[in-house]
């Protein structure tokens, strides 16, 4: 990595698992194309395939020489290496037996003049996180449930109005 500290943008990482070890490659070109456009830069990349007796294989990013991972090469350069034993180890111990997973990290390129200018302005990082898209996902559902529990509740209340008046109407046809 030859950026100044200063034009780093946030680092993340994140794990992929690949129950029953079925990678079929197809995020690779996504990956790509998010490294291609300075979206992300790959700083360190692992592949960790845990065998059904609970021991492990990892591939460091520099022994992937062929197979679809091998696609990645073209961005070798810009690794730092950050990914230790213990991160490996501690991955491998998440994974389900006969399973693969990719062990990434990766800098936000896109964020990185936002970073710079909160730390150029003095300003600090005090939390930060994800909100798993299956709870974005469960929140909008029950959002709509909500709504349509109110719309119904809101049917219900017309209809009665509704009875209510035509019951007052009859009974005051009944007394004139």
């Amino acid at each position: 990595m030859t950026e100044p500290i200063d034009e780093l943008g946030p680092v993340d990482y994140l794990v992929v698992e690949f129950p029953g070890s079925q990678f079929n490659g197809e995020i690779l070109p996504e990956l790509l194309a998010l490294v291609r456009h300075g979206v992300v830069r790959i700083l360190d990349l692992a592949v960790i395939r845990k065998n059904e007796d609970g021991s492990y294989e990892a591939f460091e990013f520099e022994d992937l020489q062929e197979g679809p991972l091998a696609e990645l090469r073209e961005i070798e350069r810009d690794l730092a290496e950050l990914l230790s034993d213990d991160d490996v180890a501690a991955t491998a111990e998440a994974l389900e037996p006969g399973s693969t997973a990719a062990l990434l990290i990766y800098e936000n390129l896109w964020a990185a003049p936002l970073a710079s200018a909160v730390r150029r302005s003095g300003g600090q990082l005090i939390a930060s996180g994800r909100v798993p898209v299956q709870q974005l996902l469960a929140a909008a559902e029950a959002e709509l449930a909500q709504e349509i529990e109110t719309e119904l509740e809101a049917q219900a209340l017309v209809a009665e109005v509704a009875a209510q008046i035509e019951a007052d109407e009859e009974a005051d046809a009944g007394t004139s």
